[in-house]
């Protein structure tokens, strides 16, 4: 007759493969996780479809601006015909949104999410480019690109796009803007204002993040039911956004200015 600790030992070791596929399907779900896959999609169609003599790629920058906040920008590219700044979201199921709504809405089957919308994400990271780099708005090209298994069910701006057509929306743009002096100032000054990529930089964003946004809402003020106003994050596309303390007894939301 087999002992407790045999008869444990022999069902973990049947049981093991099941544990390391739960493992590996909720690693890949998580936020952060699937932001790194929907920018490596990009980096990729990047390398593929965009001559990177005409197109230099600046990779997963963090800038540090004059009022002591930080922006953190996913791909940038320099060229000729403008700077390109891309914003990258890998979600999947139905897209609701219009460009001057705060938050767009995912629908996966019968679940909803709201995230902030992209292209105000991407203005201030435009904005901050124009801080750094002195040069003007008609320089930087602002472009949303959604990479994974989604679906537009709403009109959307012509600069947000699905998959890789993104890559031919920036190549339409024919007429040049900057200078090959121009070009190696920007890269230059990109390489030199950046901040080192480390865990430490990527943390110390995320401070910023929630400073930024505690000062941007009164919290206790939920109009609902008077409890506190918290910083929450979707589990679904990793957006932050407002929800009660009194959360489930309360669902008011308040998105992210």
């Amino acid at each position: 007759m087999l002992d407790t600790s045999t008869l444990l030992a022999s069902m973990f070791s049947n049981a093991w493969p099941f544990f390391l596929i739960a493992f590996i399907v909720l690693f890949l779900k998580s936020p952060f996780i699937k932001g790194k896959i929907g920018e490596g999609l990009v980096n990729f169609t990047n390398s593929a479809t965009l001559d990177e003599a005409i197109y230099t790629p600046v990779k997963n920058v963090t800038l540090s601006l004059k009022d002591g906040s930080t922006t953190q920008i996913d791909h940038i590219l320099v060229s000729k015909y403008g700077i390109f700044v891309i914003e990258t979201k890998n979600m999947k199921g139905w897209i609701f949104g219009g460009e001057h709504q705060k938050q767009w809405t995912q629908q996966n089957f019968k679940q909803k999410h709201q995230f902030q919308n992209p292209l105000h994400q991407n203005y201030r990271h435009t904005k901050a480019l124009e801080e750094v780099l002195g040069l003007p708005a008609s320089a930087f090209i602002s472009v949303v690109a959604f990479v994974g298994d989604c679906e537009f069910k709403t009109p959307m701006p012509s600069n947000v796009l699905r998959g890789i057509s993104y890559s031919s929306y920036i190549r339409s743009f024919t007429q040049e803007k900057l200078d090959p002096l121009q070009i190696r100032q920007a890269l230059n000054k990109l390489q030199s204002k950046r901040l080192e990529q480390s865990f430490q930089t990527d943390r110390g964003h995320v401070a910023n993040l929630k400073e930024r946004f505690n000062q941007s809402v009164d919290s206790n003020n939920c109009p609902k039911c008077g409890g506190s106003m918290v910083l929450r994050q979707n589990r679904n596309n990793g957006n932050s956004f407002y929800g009660c303390s009194n959360y489930p007894k309360c669902r008011h939301t308040e998105p992210i200015a």
